[in-house]
Formats: C-alpha cells, structure tokens, sequence
C-alpha cells in the first residue's frame, strides 16, 4: 500500500524545527509548488527546503536509505521517531522529539486550540 501511494519513492528534506520532512511523492509536487511561489523574501528558505530535498527509493521491505548529509543535519542517531502528519512524515531523532515534545506541552495552549474540541 505505501508502494502505490509513494509511487515507490518517498522525497526527504529539513524541517525548521529540526528533524526530517518525508512526503510521498504526490504531497510532495504540491509542497514543492507552494515553497517555489514564496516571495523573494523567503529564499533562504526556499533553499533549505528545495536545495536539500532528496527523492529516496522504498525498497522491498518499505525501507528508505537516509543520506548521511539529512541524517547529520537532524542528529539522527540510534534511535528514531517516525510521525504521520498528514500529507507527510517527520522524522525525528528519539532524544530530540521527547525534548521537543516536553517543551510543546510545558508551555501555553495555543489560541488556535483554545476553543478545540478533544
């Protein structure tokens, strides 16, 4: 099933929180035309999500080999987390997710959550 819905290949890039953007390859044609329409002010940006994106083959066993450049760059070490968000996935280094996740929930309830329904 992830076979047909990635089309056999996944595209991975950064995340501005630090870990690791994986989208299907048909998510990832619609995130790509939305990062190429910012303005001239966001190019940095641009460069990061677009100049580091890599398109990955899912192999037999729905593995995907993670280049030692995106996995430096996210402090992928022994231990990983691997977050469905949707219409991508996150891919996170263990340590830095729990961390990431303990500040998340130490601080306020965004106003976009206030009035959401659990």
């Amino acid at each position: 099933m992830l076979q047909l819905l990635c089309q056999g290949r996944l595209t991975v890039t950064k995340h501005p929180d630090g870990c690791l953007m994986l989208f299907p390859r048909p998510s990832w044609e619609v995130f790509r035309d939305k990062v190429a329409s910012l303005p001239m002010s966001a190019a940095g940006w641009k460069r990061v999500f677009l100049g580091n994106a890599m398109d990955v083959d899912i192999d037999s066993a729905a593995r995907v080999l993670i280049s030692p450049e995106l996995r430096k760059s996210a402090g992928l070490k022994n231990d990983v987390m691997l977050l469905g968000m949707g219409s991508h996935f996150e891919l996170w280094d263990a340590e830095a997710h729990a961390a990431h996740e303990a500040e998340v929930m130490a601080g306020p309830l965004p106003d976009a959550l206030k009035d959401f329904s659990f």
